[in-house]
């Protein structure tokens, strides 16, 4: 083989791994929150697990007005086991929600469905323990969808609107591909990707770690 047929080769390789190159990086960048179990209360359900009158108290802010509290809660699945600490999230809700992962609902032995946020309607019925009182829900524990915060400015920028389905890629040794992955979009928000700790853990992926969105 000639000279100029071994350049012009190695120049078409090159060219191939650069437009590979360019197609791995192509996406828009999205850092990752992992997400631990939390339990939303109304403000009847907290007055019941804390007493008459409570109000949550604030630990730390969160994006979109919300915040973690300082008040923890014991959750118990139907088989009598039980999961300590769970944070609750504030402020109150009209629905009181527990947000759980799979390894959770295995040691619970409740059939948690994947479920947006909201939507518990015939999603797994937990018991809830305060120090100041106890309550069951007949539904109300769901394995949160995993889902991106952003901003209206950050949508236009990724090419995305709010109810938009995507695909993302961790870029690390795991090399991992969401699926199903919910664009959320609000004024308030913070661009962020939360997943649970099952998928964090299986992906090898932590929080302030990115992910880039790849399709709709």
């Amino acid at each position: 083989m000639d000279n100029s047929n071994v350049a012009l080769i190695t120049k078409l390789v090159l060219e191939a791994v650069e437009k590979q190159k360019s197609s791995d990086d192509a996406g828009y960048l999205v850092p990752i929150g992992v997400s631990a179990r939390h339990i939303h209360l109304t403000q009847e359900h907290v007055e019941v697990l804390f007493g008459k009158g409570y109000q949550l108290t604030k630990r730390k802010e969160l994006m979109g007005g919300q915040f973690a509290s300082n008040e923890t809660v014991t959750i118990v699945g139907i088989k009598l086991r039980a999961i300590e600490n769970v944070r609750v999230l504030g402020p109150v809700r009209k629905q009181t929600q527990v947000e759980i992962s799979a390894t959770d609902a295995i040691k619970l032995g409740v059939k948690a469905p994947i479920r947006e946020s909201g939507n518990i309607a015939g999603s797994a019925p937990i018991a809830v323990v305060g120090p100041k009182g106890a309550l069951y829900l007949n539904e109300g524990c769901i394995i949160a969808m995993r889902h991106i915060h952003m901003s209206p400015r950050d949508a236009m920028a990724a090419g995305v609107h709010d109810g938009d389905i995507v695909s993302v890629k961790a870029d690390n040794e795991r090399g991992t591909i969401f699926n199903h992955v919910k664009i959320r979009v609000d004024d308030s928000f913070t661009l962020e990707m939360h997943i649970d700790t099952d998928e964090a853990n299986a992906a090898k992926i932590a929080t302030g770690d990115t992910v880039r969105i790849l399709s709709c």
